[in-house]
């Protein structure tokens, strides 16, 4: 374990970034920032939105995220699980809220939750149709990017089916939708294949006697490149809400303090298997995040944090629970505030910094946040939110 050197020259400790106590770290989710995207997007769009709370709003907290997004103009909900959205019907919120992966043992609790649920299969509508409540299902069509979905050559007997349990009021068929494999280019020959199948679809859904609320298809990306013709009643925005995209304000700053400072000599070999080591006469700031945590091991030798003033590089391996910084010939404070991830707007890096790093993609980076870190939310969270199941906005 790397250790304080008595001998090197410390300054005095500073006052510790405001964090909640005893906590080694912090994730500060900025609602201001996140408001501000909903706003933009929903103006880009031209139609309503959905915001996609999946995956705890992306490690961002979706409960409070849920709420700003609502007041900022978002019309709808968006997860992944049932037990997702039950979250946030716990906590009061009354919107209408989409889970997408069909769970048949949920199916109950969802109904009588009003949590919406996507259907891709008649055996998905059989489960359904076995609830005791008034099931609100959005149909889904699986227009290319075949991962979920109903097939083309089962779609006319899915929305068939629905129909005349529509007709018998055991489901209430709220919406159509699919998912573009390409919604960042909207020329791509696999877009334009989807939009032809997703109209051939719709027409025969219509053909059967079914007529929903809302239609929908259109993801971040597609908002982002001005992709209207995929608009339609809704559009789906997830990444976007946390600043993932050009223009887009990213909302969340992680930053801890570093807890040991040493001076180490030139050649010395640094952490596990010493893939690294100093070139030169230098301090090592001992920074106490580390995988289990969300720094991504894969961008060992690559990354660096914000401290000091100044950008420095981690040295030698990510651990676990903590990385070492190589911060030169003068020493830093025990203390000093270190910015491992924000807007970029005094330098620190950004998610797409870590994406770019450890090879993945800003998504996994927000998401691979560990619960060690704590979240501090500030900019505001209004607890108002409207608009009610069934209610909303047309």
């Amino acid at each position: 374990m790397i250790q304080t050197d008595p001998s090197a020259p410390v300054a005095p400790a500073p006052p510790a970034p405001t964090s909640p106590a005893g906590e080694l770290a912090e994730a500060v989710v900025d609602h201001g920032a996140l408001a501000a995207n909903v706003r933009t997007l929903r103006a880009a769009a031209g139609t309503r939105l959905m915001a996609v709370v999946k995956a705890d709003a992306f490690g961002h907290g979706a409960v409070p995220v849920a709420r700003t997004c609502l007041t900022a103009g978002a019309s709808w909900l968006g997860v992944t699980r049932v037990g997702e959205a039950l979250e946030l019907r716990r906590a009061g919120i009354t919107a209408p809220v989409l889970a997408w992966l069909f769970e048949p043992a949920r199916a109950e609790e969802a109904a009588a939750a009003h949590v919406d649920l996507s259907v891709s299969s008649p055996g998905d509508l059989a489960a359904v149709a076995r609830t005791t409540g008034r099931a609100r299902l959005h149909l889904k069509l699986d227009t290319g990017l075949h991962r979920s979905g109903c097939p083309g050559e089962d779609w006319a007997r899915l929305v068939s089916a629905a129909a005349v349990l529509e007709s018998a009021g055991r489901v209430q068929v709220v919406g159509l939708w699919s998912h573009l494999s390409h919604g960042g280019q909207p020329d791509a020959v696999a877009t334009h294949r989807q939009l032809l199948m997703f109209r051939v679809g719709i027409d025969v859904a219509r053909a059967a006697g079914l007529r929903p609320e809302i239609v929908h298809l259109a993801n971040t990306a597609a908002v982002q490149t001005n992709s209207r013709h995929t608009a339609y009643d809704l559009v789906r925005v997830g990444a976007g809400i946390y600043g993932i995209g050009d223009g887009l304000r990213p909302a969340l700053t992680v930053r801890t303090r570093v807890v040991q400072v040493r001076h180490v000599a030139a050649g010395r070999g640094v952490g596990y298997d010493h893939v690294d080591r100093t070139t030169r006469d230098t301090h090592l700031a001992l920074v106490p995040l580390g995988y289990a945590d969300g720094v991504p091991r894969a961008a060992t030798g690559r990354a660096s944090v914000w401290v000091g003033g100044r950008r420095a590089r981690l040295i030698g391996r990510v651990c676990m629970d903590q990385v070492v910084v190589d911060v030169g010939p003068e020493p830093v404070p025990i203390g000093t505030e270190v910015l491992v991830l924000g807007a970029g707007d005094r330098g620190e890096p950004t998610a797409r910094d870590w994406a770019s790093w450890a090879g993945t993609n800003e998504h996994e980076i927000y998401t691979g946040i560990g619960a060690r870190v704590v979240r501090r939310h500030v900019g505001g969270t209004p607890g108002i939110q409207v608009p009610r199941v069934g209610t909303e906005e047309r």
